[in-house]
């Protein structure tokens, strides 16, 4: 019940739902770039995969020659041939 009243509540009040759910906004452009916000940390960071905490959940980009572009508190951009994204 709780959760049908807080998602009854948000479409009411058209509230941005990426920030009351706490979910992560993946962006990708082609295989070759990926915005990321809303995350907590990087878990393991490898030319191979990257592993990032996100505040609901961890998520695994693979692929080859990866690399994290720049990061910020609230969003990273990871370069390189991506294969495929993971949720965990």
């Amino acid at each position: 019940m709780k959760k049908d009243f807080k998602n009854h509540m948000v479409e009411s009040l058209e509230l941005p739902k990426d920030l009351v759910y706490r979910a992560a906004i993946v962006t990708v452009m082609g295989n070759r770039e990926l915005l990321l916000e809303n995350y907590k940390g990087i878990l393991e960071y490898e030319k191979e995969y990257i592993r990032i905490q996100a505040k609901s959940c961890r998520i695994l980009v693979r692929g080859k020659n990866l690399n994290i572009s720049y990061y910020t508190n609230e969003e990273m951009k990871i370069t390189g041939i991506i294969q495929s994204i993971e949720y965990e």
